[in-house]
């Protein structure tokens, strides 16, 4: 089968050829002016280009489906990177008429709203609403647009008065006030008021709660109600109200709870159990947990919802333990490169992450260019890392002696351009004591020595998540 890029480049090339007078009424905006030639942007109106637009990546995505095209997240990516640039192109092709008017401004503003070009967006929208008997839900949804380009521009002012403005007027949309408020309260959070950052991640939680069994996606409804609860609890956890916080994670299982969520549920404990240890509340942490494996069996009425929660929960128990205790020191090391061999206990005053990984491992690599990244950044501050392996007695060329695994970790090394030392044990003393033995496993250790962060897998978010820990623990003195 032909690469992505490659199909990905066939489809957008087939986009942009089809004739402007041909029955499907695409533009194209990108071919030469040729006066002799009918003008494209006369024959179809800024409604069409805008549903053309809108549309495009759905019907891309049900072509590759007839195609039985692989789905990957670069094919993903590039399809919506398409979308943008052919919205942006429609947007040109309006812009550069004289005579937009009324509804051409509604979805000229549109346009400009796919393609991510906020001031293009928000004057569009402005002009409509000057639009003599515009009908009042477009003008609402205008609004709307407006607001959140203006939260996104830290224009504080504007987007406030903006929603006071809707929210006087009927009729108004759960799912335009969800996107205000919390458009609202990322940036004010983004800018360090958490004041004004909190009531509005409320607003955008009850609204998203009411929006859930209206969602289309079932999936999609649980992310949003995971997203908006969790940015009330981080607000007021940076904020530093522990009793709103503890409501805010108490609320977020409940609502686990009621949309019959077993992974959301589990999420929600979890959380729960962390910042109770984090916060120095270990013993209630770990009441908490064994509270869970009860209250699991009763929560859920379904078997394998109960298996899913009551198996990760238990997996997690080591760790609860470990967390808030010094770090066990580093057994059985055989060999440290390029460094020279140190303790733990040395590396008090320092941010220590532990990086437990092995060269087979490809979530581990994946995490390579962030933790390289980490190091050069911060190695200044007091943060150092430490990739922890051992001998598995493999190397690219198969099954190897000891000594040929060690200079195939320094190719390996020099390969990946890491920066930070490898530590590699004879055995799994250091994955048992940590309970790493899921690779890849993180242990963020502070400036004392104690154990804040332990983590197995990896993904986006917990990458955002180790970084902000680790900027945390820094910032301890």
């Amino acid at each position: 089968m032909r690469s992505f890029f490659v199909l990905i480049s066939v489809l957008v090339l087939v986009l942009f050829a089809n004739n402007a007078g041909a029955q499907s009424g695409r533009v194209n905006p990108n071919s030469p002016t040729d006066s002799s030639a009918p003008n494209p942007a006369s024959e179809v109106s800024v409604k069409q280009m805008f549903e053309e637009a809108n549309a495009y990546a759905k019907t891309k995505f049900a072509e590759y489906e007839r195609s039985k095209t692989p789905y990957s997240e670069k094919l993903r990516l590039q399809t919506v990177r398409d979308q943008k640039q052919l919205a942006a192109n429609y947007a040109a092709v309006s812009a550069a008429r004289a005579s937009l008017s009324g509804e051409d401004f509604y979805y000229a503003g549109l346009l400009h709203w796919i393609a991510e070009n906020l001031d293009g967006a928000a004057e569009n929208f402005r002009q409509y609403i000057k639009t003599e008997n515009a009908p009042v839900e477009k003008i609402q949804t205008s609004r709307s647009i407006i607001a959140i380009a203006a939260a996104k521009r830290k224009r504080f002012a504007e987007a406030e008065q903006i929603l006071i403005e809707y929210l006087k007027t009927d009729p108004t949309k759960l799912s335009e006030r969800a996107r205000m408020e919390s458009e609202l309260a990322k940036n004010y959070r983004e800018e360090k008021n958490l004041a004004k950052a909190a009531p509005h991640a409320v607003e955008a939680l009850r609204a998203t709660k009411a929006l859930f069994q209206e969602s289309a996606s079932r999936a999609k409804g649980l992310d949003e109600l995971l997203d908006a609860g969790m940015n009330v609890f981080e607000i007021y956890r940076d904020s530093g109200k522990q009793a709103e916080a503890d409501a805010a994670l108490e609320d977020l299982r409940s609502t686990a709870a009621f949309v019959e969520s077993p992974s959301f549920y589990y999420y929600a404990v979890d959380k729960q159990i962390r910042y109770l240890i984090e916060t120095g509340r270990k013993p209630l942490g770990l009441s908490t947990y064994q509270n869970a494996l009860t209250q699991t069996t009763k929560v859920f009425a379904q078997k394998p919802s109960q298996t899913y929660v009551l198996d990760r929960l238990k997996r997690r128990e080591k760790h609860y333990k470990l967390l808030g205790e010094p770090a066990p020191a580093l057994a059985d090391i055989d060999r440290w490169f390029p460094g020279q061999p140190q303790t733990l206990e040395a590396l008090r005053g320092k941010v220590v992450l532990l990086d437990f990984w092995a060269t087979w491992c490809a979530p581990c690599i994946e995490t390579f260019p962030h933790l390289s990244e980490w190091y050069q950044d911060y190695a200044k501050d007091g943060f150092t890392i430490l990739g922890i392996t051992r001998y598995y007695g493999d190397s690219e060329e198969g099954k190897v002696d000891d000594a040929a695994e060690i200079e195939y970790l320094q190719r390996f090394k020099k390969t990946h351009r890491v920066p930070y030392d490898f530590v590699v044990a004879k055995g799994q003393a250091n994955q048992i004591y940590y309970d790493a033995t899921a690779i890849p496993t993180a242990v963020l250790i502070d400036r004392k020595g104690v154990i804040r962060y332990l983590e197995s897998g990896t993904s986006n978010t917990r990458i955002e998540e180790m970084r902000e820990m680790i900027l945390k623990l820094l910032a301890e003195k």
